[in-house]
Parts: C-alpha cells; structure tokens; sequence
C-alpha cells in the first residue's frame, strides 16, 4: 500500500477517533451535570492550567523557530553580500582591458539579486530574476576565465579571484 493511502487512512482513522471521544465526553458531562450541578466545575483548574501551559509552550517553540529562521536568512544574505563584495574587489587583479566588462556583469548581477530578495512574494518574477541570474553567473565566469588565461594575468591573481567567484555562486 502506498504511503499516500496509509497517511490518509491514518488521519482519516485519528479524525473520527477524535469525534468519538470528543461526543463521549460531552455525554459524560451532560450525565454529570444532571447529577451534581454544584460540582462540575471543582478541579478544573489544575486541568485549565496545564492546557494553557501546554499552549504557552508550543507558543514559545513556535516563535523560536521562526527568530531561528529569521537569524539564518540573515546570516545568509550578509555573507552573499560579504562574497559579492570581495569578488567585485578582486576584479581589479585582471588585466585592464578585462575589467569593464566583467564590472558591468556584476552590476547587472547585483541589480538581479537585489530584485531577488525585494519582490520575494511574487513568485514569477522570483523565478524569472533566479533564471536571469544562473545566465549571469555563467557570463561572468565565461569572462572570468577568459581574463584569467591572458598573457599578462597574474596566475595567484586568477586563483584569487576565481575563488572568490566560486563563493559567490555557491551561496546562491
């Protein structure tokens, strides 16, 4: 059986578990009440208190996931920021006649990621900006290699500044 069906079976099974006991309950309290109307609500309390504790608890965890969350995208888009700016700085180790190009790239490249996190609700225009920015990417390091393997490119330049490019993309 498949585990689509086994889930469905289980939740349907659970739901009319909690029907049944939910009326049996009810039941027991109506035949109660008819019988004692005074001590209904005598030791209810302890009950109230740990259904409300058991709801500040889940509260809690709830919010500490989500700062958790919160805490990493953060983290993320400093450090995309962080890799962005030290390969746009080692731009200057390639041969000059390389360098406006592979600077017009970055700003394009920059300007995409920017629109990226800005209109992250609309979905198509997220997907849209993502695909332009894989085409980027592998315009920049097209470029990129181009520069590097030129007679007067410095070879620790190239390692230096290919890496920081490898960084950048991988953070995507």
């Amino acid at each position: 059986m498949s585990f689509v069906l086994t889930d469905i079976s289980f939740t349907l099974g659970l739901f009319i578990g909690m029907l049944l006991c939910f009326d049996l309950g009810r039941r027991f309290g109506v035949r109660r009440l008819s019988m004692d109307p005074d001590g209904v609500t005598k030791g209810s309390g302890p009950v109230e208190a740990a259904v409300f504790g058991l709801l500040g608890l889940l509260l809690a965890f709830t919010f500490s996931g989500a700062a958790g969350r919160f805490e990493e995208r953060r983290f993320l888009i400093a450090t995309e920021a962080n890799d962005i700016s030290t390969a746009y700085l080692r731009i200057d180790l390639l041969p000059a006649g390389a360098q406006p190009e592979i600077r017009e790239l970055f700003r394009r490249y920059l300007e995409t990621r920017i629109v990226v996190y800005r209109d992250a609700a609309n979905e198509d225009l997220t997907t849209a900006r993502l695909n332009e920015t894989l085409t980027l990417q592998d315009q920049i390091w097209e470029r990129s290699l181009v520069a590097v393997s030129q007679a007067d490119a410095l070879p620790s330049a190239a390692m230096l500044f290919l890496n920081s490019l490898n960084d950048m993309f991988d953070i995507t």
